[in-house]
C-alpha cells in the first residue's frame, strides 16, 4: 500500500493479535485510498470477530469507512457481554475444540462441532446457514466474509475456554438437557430402554435414565458425575455473578 497514511492504535485488549511494534501506542500505516477501514484492521491481524468499535479522530466509523490522510483511528475490542442478532443463540466448534463442545453441551447451550477438518469455507457456510456463532482459534477462518458471526477462543485450556465463552455471550444455560456426543436433547427413560447399553453394575446401581432423542445413548449419575457437577456448578456460579 503506498496511499494516504493513517495513524492506528489498538486497544490493549487486542494486543495478541497484533505485532509487537504496533502494541504500544498508535503507528503509521500506509493505505491504498480504497480499501475500508475493517479491510485495513484486518490486514494488520485482527479478525473483526474481535473488534467493538472503529474510532476516527473521535467518532465512531463503520468498517467501511474508507480511511482519509492523516486519521487517527482507534480500534477497541468487542463489548461484554456481546450481542449477537438473532436468537436463540447457537455455536458452532471446529476440530480442535471438542472438550469445549462436550462441557457447552453439559450445561445445554446448542452447540455443534466438527470432529473432522472439513475445511474453512464449509465450516463458514455452515455458520451462516445454521446462523452460528463460530468459535475458533483459526485467524483465518475467523476473517472468514460468510461467516454469521464468530469469536476467538483465547486460551488453549478448557477450564478457560468455557469461562471465557460465558463471559463474552453469555448463553442461557439449561445443564443436562443435551447429549453431550451429539448435541440431541435429553428425554427421561426407564431401565428397560435403555437396558442393551448398561453392564451388569450399572444395571444394579442405577435406576434414573436419560436418553438422547437423536442417537439414542443412554445417560445416568456414573462415576464421572461429581466431577461434571463440579463443572456445571461452577458455570452457574459465574453467569450468576455477571448478571
Amino acid at each position: 500500500m503506498n496511499g494516504p497514511e493513517i495513524h492506528v492504535g489498538f486497544d490493549p485488549g487486542l494486543a495478541l493479535f497484533v505485532p509487537q511494534a504496533r502494541r504500544r501506542g498508535a503507528t503509521q500505516v500506509a493505505t491504498d485510498g480504497v480499501s475500508t477501514l475493517g479491510h485495513v484492521v484486518e490486514s494488520l491481524g485482527v479478525p473483526l470477530t474481535e473488534v467493538g468499535a472503529l474510532v476516527v479522530d473521535g467518532r465512531e466509523v463503520p468498517v467501511s469507512y474508507v480511511p482519509q490522510a492523516g486519521d487517527s483511528v482507534r480500534v477497541l475490542p468487542v463489548e461484554r457481554p456481546q450481542q449477537v442478532p438473532g436468537a436463540p443463540l447457537r455455536f458452532l466448534l471446529d476440530v480442535h475444540l471438542g472438550t469445549l463442545a462436550r462441557r457447552l453441551r453439559l450445561l445445554g447451550v446448542d452447540t455443534a462441532y466438527e470432529s473432522t477438518d472439513i475445511g474453512d469455507g464449509a465450516l463458514a457456510a455452515r455458520s451462516a446457514r445454521e446462523r452460528r456463532v463460530m468459535l475458533s482459534r483459526d485467524r483465518g477462518l475467523l476473517r472468514r466474509r460468510e461467516l454469521w458471526a464468530g469469536g476467538y477462543v483465547y486460551s488453549t485450556r478448557p477450564d478457560e475456554q468455557l469461562p471465557d465463552v460465558l463471559d463474552r455471550f453469555r448463553p442461557e444455560l439449561r445443564p443436562w438437557t443435551r447429549c453431550v456426543a451429539c448435541n440431541g436433547l435429553l428425554k427421561e427413560a426407564t431401565k428397560a430402554e435403555v437396558a442393551d447399553q448398561l453392564q451388569h453394575g450399572t444395571h444394579r446401581s442405577y435406576d434414573v435414565f436419560a436418553q438422547c432423542e437423536e442417537c439414542g445413548r443412554a445417560y445416568w449419575k456414573g462415576a464421572h458425575h461429581e466431577q461434571l457437577e463440579a463443572i456445571v456448578e461452577r458455570a452457574l456460579a459465574l453467569c450468576s455473578e455477571r448478571r
